[in-house]
C-alpha cells in the first residue's frame, strides 16, 4: 500500500491574491469567489503571507496604523472555507484606496510540500492548532488541505 501525501489529499484550487494588489482589489476577488481568505503571493509566485477579512476589517477601522507587524497565525485558525453572503462581505472595506495588501496581511504562512507524508499534515496541524495548511511545491502554490479533507480520509477507509 503506497502511503498518501499532501498533493494526494490537496485541493488544488486554491485562490491566491498578490502583495501588491490594493486591499479593495484584493476584498473584490474575496467577495467574488464567496471565501473569507486567501494567500498572498508576490509577482514572482512565493508565498508571502495570508489576507483575511479580519485584516480588511482591522484596517478598516477608524484611527488603524497600517503596520507590517502582523505575524499572528490565528487567520489558519479561521476558516477560508466559510461562506459569508456577498452582502455581509461588502461591509469590508477600506477607505484609503492607496493601502497595499502586504501593509495589512499577516505574514504567517503554514505549508507542507506535496511529498509530505499525510501523517506528518495531520501532525503539524494538530501540533501548531491550525485548520489548514498550504500545499507547495518549489516554494509556490500548488494546493490547500484543510481538516475536513483528513476527515474524509476516515470516511474513504470505512
Amino acid at each position: 500500500m503506497r502511503l498518501l501525501t499532501a498533493k494526494d489529499v490537496m485541493n488544488p484550487n486554491v485562490i491566491t491574491v498578490f502583495d501588491d494588489m490594493s486591499v479593495d482589489e484584493a476584498a473584490a476577488v474575496l467577495v467574488d469567489n464567496e471565501i473569507s481568505g486567501a494567500p498572498v503571493e508576490n509577482r514572482d509566485g512565493q508565498l508571502v503571507g495570508v489576507l483575511s477579512l479580519t485584516d480588511i476589517a482591522e484596517a478598516s477601522a477608524e484611527g488603524r496604523q497600517f503596520e507590517n507587524d502582523r505575524s499572528n497565525p490565528e487567520f489558519f485558525v479561521r476558516g477560508w472555507e466559510e461562506k459569508l453572503s456577498v452582502e455581509e462581505m461588502r461591509r469590508f472595506h477600506v477607505e484609503d484606496e492607496g493601502v497595499l495588501v502586504r501593509e495589512i496581511m499577516t505574514p504567517t504562512v503554514y505549508s507542507v510540500d506535496e511529498s509530505t507524508p499525510i501523517s506528518e499534515v495531520a501532525e503539524t496541524m494538530i501540533d501548531s492548532h491550525i485548520h489548514r495548511l498550504l500545499v507547495t511545491q518549489d516554494e509556490k502554490t500548488s494546493g490547500i488541505i484543510s481538516t475536513s479533507d483528513l476527515l474524509g480520509l476516515l470516511v474513504e477507509v470505512e
